[in-house]
């Protein structure tokens, strides 16, 4: 793989520590700026929310624009909205920091996602994507426990200023080392937005988006709720809560490595056996958690098969939008984010009743059993035509 696509990783990885480390800097943020807790707990709404929109924004914006000159755009005014976000005292500005963050990585992420996939061979596409989104996993491995610790030790402003300071050699990297050719042909000799925009049409792409969507949604009911399992259920410590995540993580890491030397020619097999390990893996992760040892196990193992099944699926999303070369990048940024959204508020519904703690796990099995109830009648429509073979 070229050195570009590591790069592009770096800066991922950047912004997958400021998308994922709230969880442990929330309760600091309400005290120093006088909010509660929920009223703090927006900030990752808004966030999610940035992504969603910005995606297709940012994208559509960034089309005519050389690909290095929009992804060191998006990369310095994400690096600027954490600077003014270390400095701020006032918590609607922190807010709106966040929306800005979101939307520079979202557009970041559509672009790279794109531009990936023209750095490497027409059939190498999802290795691509493995590259990129290892960036995110590693993130959840190093960066997410990175920024509780520095944000326990120096508080939450530090841990601001450090994903600012990250961003510096991405952008380096970015400038130096990125193509400076157009993510497409030109304007003149590209498809039109319009023309783009059409591709949504396409019951293929909408198919492999929602699934995607519907994946990830499972991955992020359950991880956005893991700490309560460990120190509830479990009856751990709170330092295994890091420990817990760090464990998903890395399997995260290994399944979308595994995933991604086998996504180009052989998704099949991945979703074959990764669907219905996920939907067994849920609900035993639920019936199993109060043994410390299964859940260390299971959280690793589907950690794996999540990010190996939900990679596969959002390279599907690249490959089914092909014809959408500057915004191909945008519909699989979308379909990540809006599961990503869309599952904790599922999981969130399931805290309240008689299963607690445990609801959200239940919540994910029930997600992967929708996503494989919608894949299997339609089985026929997503593999028809040479550029599908999802379920093959």
């Amino acid at each position: 793989m070229p050195l570009p696509l590591y790069l592009l990783a770096l800066a991922a990885f950047a912004m997958g520590t400021s998308e994922f480390m709230l969880a442990g800097l929330l309760p600091d943020i309400a005290s120093d700026l006088g909010v509660t807790i929920g009223t703090a707990g927006t900030l990752t709404t808004a966030f999610a929310t940035g992504m969603i929109v910005g995606a297709p924004l940012m994208a559509g914006l960034a089309r005519n624009r050389p690909g290095r000159s929009s992804l060191l755009g998006f990369v310095l005014v994400f690096a600027a909205a954490h600077v003014v976000g270390a400095v701020t005292p006032s918590f609607p500005v922190l807010l709106a920091t966040r929306v800005v963050a979101a939307l520079a990585n979202a557009g970041f992420l559509a672009v790279a996602l794109t531009t990936a996939a023209t750095l490497v061979a027409p059939d190498k596409k999802g290795r691509a994507l493995a590259v990129l989104l290892s960036g995110t996993t590693l993130a959840v491995i190093a960066g997410v426990p990175g920024g509780s610790l520095l944000g326990a030790l120096l508080g939450w402003r530090a841990t601001f200023w450090a994903v600012a300071a990250l961003c510096l050699p991405a952008a380096i990297g970015v400038l130096t080392r990125i193509p400076a050719l157009p993510v497409h042909q030109g304007a003149a000799g590209g498809p039109a937005l319009r023309a783009e925009l059409a591709r949504l049409t396409s019951p293929r792409l909408l198919l492999v988006m929602l699934l995607g969507a519907l994946v990830n949604a499972a991955t992020f009911a359950s991880f956005t709720f893991l700490a309560p399992v460990v120190t509830g259920t479990a009856e751990l410590g709170e330092l295994w809560v890091p420990v817990t995540l760090v464990l998903f993580g890395v399997g995260a890491y290994a399944g979308v490595t595994v995933a991604g030397r086998l996504s180009d020619r052989h998704p099949g097999p991945v979703v074959a056996v990764g669907g219905p390990l996920l939907l067994i893996g849920w609900p035993a992760l639920a019936v199993l958690a109060h043994r410390p040892v299964a859940l260390l196990t299971l959280v690793f193992v589907l950690g794996a098969l999540s990010f190996a099944l939900g990679s596969t699926l959002i390279a599907r999303v690249l490959y089914e939008a092909a014809g959408a070369p500057t915004m191909a990048g945008s519909y699989a940024t979308a379909a990540l984010n809006v599961g990503a959204a869309a599952g904790p508020l599922v999981a969130a519904t399931t805290l309240g009743t008689a299963a607690g703690d445990l609801g959200p796990l239940w919540a994910s099995g029930l997600l992967v059993l929708v996503a494989l109830l919608v894949a299997v009648p339609l089985r026929g429509v997503i593999t028809a035509g040479r550029s599908s073979e999802v379920l093959q």
